[in-house]
């Protein structure tokens, strides 16, 4: 079984459950899971994770996303983006510094309302299947966080965007709450993620690629290792006679290390095994002056 993550390059058409479906078939094996869905007409980074590394899921989900969006001024539809039926079209009469002002007001700590077409639930139903059967139901406002947003390109009524956010934000909420501050409304036309956590789409690669890697066994080449995402966490290797405490996840003390060093209280360190190999993340707990696990990863690649 593979563990690891590869950055998909998602193409138009697919969920994110297809992408998983396809890889599933191509990788041949079941536990594989995604790290964040993109829309069907959306294109772009989606990480997935294969083996061991599916415990990496909710992290991977939480980090800062980027995309390059563009906004289609003067029409809102029922969807917040040009697939979806139009119910309204107004005339485009804002200047491009007006645009920028509007996208600057955008920054920082915001409020959203959730689009019924979502896969948030409410009562246990998905929102987009109630919007699918003709009903609108109450969604409460909730903080998402806009840390760039970027004009790149204006060909009104078309505007060209990037924008770094955090988890959770809606793109095509963005666009239709920029396009109501600026009188006209607005729909998102295209969006592409360039970047999800540190996982860029210089690295990513479509299903395509995968399959054609896959039929020249060459599969492991792009897959990225689950401590990887932990490269900035400091190192300790567990002497050979203590593997037992790591297999079990178990804690143990610094001198059960070949390095004996005491790490900041509660930060996290990644363990290996002393032939290598990753065996999780641990963090040093002053009171019972020992590391304990916060997430482990035992299976051996």
């Amino acid at each position: 079984m593979w563990n690891g993550i590869i950055i998909i390059n998602k193409e138009p058409g697919f969920t994110s459950h297809d992408v998983v479906a396809k890889m599933r078939g191509i990788c041949g094996q079941r536990k594989i899971g995604h790290t964040g869905t993109l829309d069907p007409a959306a294109v772009g980074v989606l990480p997935v994770c294969l083996g061991s590394a599916t415990k990496l899921c909710d992290l991977l989900t939480d980090k800062d996303k980027e995309y390059v969006a563009e906004l289609l001024l003067g029409v809102e539809t029922d969807t917040q983006d040009t697939t979806g039926q139009v119910l309204r079209e107004r005339p485009v009469s804002v200047t491009p510094e007006q645009v920028r002002q509007c996208a600057v007001s955008f920054t920082g700590h915001i409020m959203q309302v959730p689009p019924m077409y979502s896969a948030l639930k409410i009562n246990g139903k998905k929102l987009y299947e109630l919007a699918r059967e003709g009903r609108e139901v109450e969604r409460s406002a909730r903080p998402v966080t806009i840390h760039e947003l970027e004009v790149l390109e204006l060909r009104l009524p078309v505007v060209r965007f990037r924008v770094v956010c955090s988890k959770g934000t809606y793109i095509r909420t963005l666009c239709a709450d920029m396009g109501e501050k600026l009188g006209c409304g607005g729909a998102m036309q295209s969006l592409r993620r360039t970047r999800s956590g540190s996982f860029l789409l210089s690295d990513a690669i479509t299903l395509g690629e995968l399959q054609g890697l896959k039929d020249e066994r060459r599969l492991g080449e792009v897959i990225k290792p689950v401590d990887s995402v932990f490269a900035g966490c400091p190192a300790l290797h567990v002497c050979s006679e203590h593997t037992k405490l790591l297999d079990n996840g178990n804690a143990f003390l610094p001198e059960h290390t070949c390095e004996g060093k005491v790490h900041e209280p509660g930060g996290w360190v990644r363990v290996y095994r002393q032939d290598g190999s990753f065996a999780g993340v641990y963090a040093y707990v002053p009171e019972g002056k020992k590391y304990k696990p916060v997430k482990m990863f035992l299976e051996k690649e």
